[in-house]
C-alpha cells in the first residue's frame, strides 16, 4: 500500500485565465481541494510555503482550517523554510493545528529553497550567528523546534503567577502528543537525508535534488532514500520512518488533459544550476493511464517511498485538480498501491 496525497504551491495571479486571481481564492480553494481529495479517497493534503511571493506563505491558519473541514486526510507542508521561523512560536502554532485536526498534522520543514528576495529571513528578524551560514541557522532553529515539541518543561515558572501552574518547569502549550514523530525534513541531497535520519525526522524528497551524479533522477533519489534508511538504522531509532517523494503526474484521459499536458509526454530529466550548484530535476509524467502505470512502476524512488505527493496545477481550479487526483488514484489501483 502507498499513501497518495497532493502538494499545492498555491500560486495566484490576477490573470483572466487563472482560477486563482487572489490570495483569498488560493486559501479558500486549498481548503476545498482537501475536502474533495478526502472524498476521492486520497490520503494527504500538503501545501508549499514561500515568502515574499504570490503563493501560500503562513501555513498554520490554513492547516487548522483544513483540519476543521476534514476528518481523515493527513495535512501537511512541503516545506516550511526554517530560516524564517521562530521555533517556539511555531511549536505553539503547530500544536494548536494538530489538535484541531485530531493528530493528522505531517509537517515538512527544511533549510528552504531559493528565495524571492535577498536574505529574506533578515526581514523576519533572524540573523545567522558569527561563523554560521543561513543553512546552519535553519538547523539551529530546527533543533530548538524539535526540543520544544518533546513536551519537556524548560521555562522557570513565576513564583507569583497570574494563574496556577503545574509543578516543575513549564513547557509550551498547547502540546500535542506524538507530533514530534510527524516532522519531515525536505532533503535536497543524499548527505542531508542522512542528517535527517540521525535527527529522527521522516524524509521528504521532491522533484529536485541539488546534486548530479550522472544517473537518472529516480535512481539518484532511490539512492538517497536507501542512504537515509541505512542512517536511520545506524542511529538506533526504534520506530519505522516514513519517506515521501513528489511527482508531477497527469493521466491523459480527456481532450482537456491532452490540451493542458499532452506535450509533457516528451518530458525528461534536466540538469541545471540552483544557487550556483548543479541540480537534477525529475521529469513530468504525462501519458494514457496504461502507459502511465508502466512508467510509474519503473520509477525506483517511487517504489522505495511509502508516500507519493502529486504536485497539482492549482491555478486550473479545484475541479480540474480533483480530476487529476482521481485519475492517479485509478492508476494506483492498477499498480496495487491501493
Amino acid at each position: 500500500m502507498k499513501r497518495i496525497g497532493f502538494l499545492s504551491f498555491g500560486h495566484w495571479t490576477p490573470h483572466p485565465q487563472s482560477a486563482t486571481r487572489s490570495a483569498s481564492d488560493v486559501l479558500l480553494q486549498s481548503i476545498d481541494l482537501a475536502v474533495a481529495a478526502e472524498e476521492l479517497g486520497a490520503d494527504g493534503a500538503y501545501y508549499r510555503v514561500h515568502h515574499f511571493a504570490r503563493q501560500l506563505a503562513s501555513p498554520f491558519p490554513l492547516l487548522a482550517a483544513v483540519g476543521a473541514r476534514t476528518e481523515r486526510i493527513e495535512i501537511g507542508t512541503g516545506v516550511i523554510d526554517m530560516r524564517y521561523e521562530n521555533p517556539l512560536y511555531m511549536t505553539e502554532d503547530a500544536g494548536a493545528a494538530d489538535l484541531i485536526s485530531g493528530g493528522r498534522l505531517q509537517l515538512g520543514i527544511s533549510r528552504g529553497s531559493p528565495e524571492q528576495v535577498v536574505e529574506g529571513y533578515r526581514h523576519f528578524g533572524h540573523e545567522p550567528r558569527e561563523g554560521e551560514t543561513d543553512a546552519d541557522m535553519a538547523r539551529r532553529h530546527t533543533a530548538r523546534f524539535l526540543d520544544a515539541l518533546s513536551g519537556e518543561g524548560f521555562a522557570e515558572p513565576n513564583p507569583r503567577p497570574m494563574f496556577p501552574n503545574p509543578p516543575g518547569m513549564l513547557r509550551l502549550e498547547p502540546h500535542s502528543e506524538g507530533l514530534r514523530e510527524r516532522i519531515w525534513w525536505g532533503a535536497g541531497t543524499r548527505g542531508t537525508a542522512e542528517w535527517a535520519a540521525e535527527q529522527g525526522m521522516n524524509l521528504m524528497s521532491s522533484t529536485l535534488l541539488t546534486e548530479d551524479t550522472g544517473v537518472p533522477f529516480h535512481q539518484l533519489q532511490a539512492e538517497q532514500i536507501q542512504r537515509y534508511r541505512d542512517a536511520w538504522t545506524a542511529a538506533g531509532h526504534t520506530r519505522e520512518p516514513r519517506v515521501s517523494v513528489s511527482r508531477s503526474v497527469f493521466p491523459l484521459r480527456t481532450d482537456q488533459d491532452h490540451a493542458y499536458f499532452g506535450l509533457e509526454r516528451r518530458s525528461t530529466d534536466q540538469v541545471g544550476i540552483i544557487d550556483g550548484a548543479r541540480a537534477t530535476f525529475g521529469k513530468t509524467y504525462a501519458a494514457e493511464p496504461e502507459d502511465l502505470a508502466r512508467q510509474l512502476a519503473a520509477d525506483e524512488a517511487v517504489a522505495a517511498a511509502d508516500t507519493l505527493l502529486l504536485t497539482v496545477p492549482n491555478q486550473l481550479g479545484v475541479d480540474y485538480c480533483a480530476h487529476v487526483i482521481e485519475g492517479v488514484l485509478e492508476v494506483a489501483a492498477e499498480l496495487g498501491w491501493r
